[in-house]
């Protein structure tokens, strides 16, 4: 989807319109498979206070993700989303008081180091420069705003269907995207609207699998579950927009991951500890 949302800027569409796009045509699906499954029911909530909270975060951070995806090389801005685990982890001690050990704080302390390296030619701290600082600010905000709604969804998803957190979401920001249309439209060819379109049903699939996969596991471990995606994130850049990754991606990419990886392993073990801790007491 990062692809085809940075083709799509590339082609001419604007950020606001690329959101609003990406909400509508999702809505129209969604609407449409619940019509077909006949769960239209499911839609109703008892939360909508929650689920707008969700819409005004949800939104904010889509811009952010998609600016940093149009502002940066596609392997740097992936990157540098996967310091979303990080700020996982520090809203957990400021938003619900969570006790966090050495090697949780070693890790944030490495992934930031590993952000130093990718983002240091951006800020003049030696090499060439290349990255948008401008840029590399917006993926960081992108990835803290992914990582606090990732806590919502958690919430919600303790008593809200999948398809009722994502329906609301493109519901409730729709319209409010709609809203910038009239001062970003532009008319585009058959190619680009093609792009846009398949931009939208991937955003759409991925929002649903996401929201469905918190339902399972923790906001720190299953953001961790893309990895993979700095690969093809590296091909895509290299193959469609002849963009080689510089030698700060290959030095700061490893100490991200490899922080984010300790973060999984840790929460994995306080996660078992804990069921252990419950199977004890009953």
């Amino acid at each position: 989807m990062a692809m085809l949302v940075k083709l799509a800027g590339e082609h001419g569409a604007h950020l606001a319109e690329l959101v609003f796009w990406r909400q509508f045509i999702s809505l129209i699906c969604i609407a449409a498979l619940l019509a077909a499954w006949g769960k239209l029911g499911t839609i109703r909530t008892k939360r909508f206070g929650a689920h707008t909270l969700r819409a005004a975060y949800g939104l904010t951070g889509m811009f952010f993700v998609y600016g940093a995806v149009i502002l940066l090389p596609l392997a740097e801005a992936t990157a540098i989303s996967f310091t979303a685990p990080f700020f996982a982890v520090l809203l957990a001690v400021v938003l619900f008081g969570e006790k966090v050990g050495m090697y949780r704080w070693g890790a944030v302390a490495l992934g930031f180091s590993g952000v130093v390296v990718l983002t240091q030619p951006a800020f003049g701290l030696g090499g060439a420069t290349g990255m948008d600082p401008i840029g590399a600010v917006v993926g960081l905000v992108a990835a803290f705003m992914v990582a606090l709604i990732s806590f919502q969804i958690q919430d919600l998803n303790k008593t809200e269907a999948p398809w009722t957190i994502v329906f609301w979401f493109v519901a409730l920001t729709t319209p409010v995207a709609a809203l910038a249309l009239p001062f970003v439209f532009q008319p585009h060819d058959a190619q680009t609207w093609a792009i846009i379109v398949a931009m939208a049903l991937c955003g759409a699939l991925a929002q649903i699998l996401l929201t469905t996969s918190l339902r399972f596991g923790s906001a720190g471990v299953i953001l961790l579950m893309d990895y993979t995606s700095l690969l093809w994130a590296t091909w895509y850049g290299f193959s469609v927009f002849d963009r080689a990754p510089p030698a700060s991606l290959w030095l700061g990419a490893p100490l991200i991951v490899a922080a984010g990886l300790l973060i999984a392993w840790r929460e994995r073990q306080i996660a078992v500890a804990r069921q252990k801790t419950q199977t004890t007491e009953v």
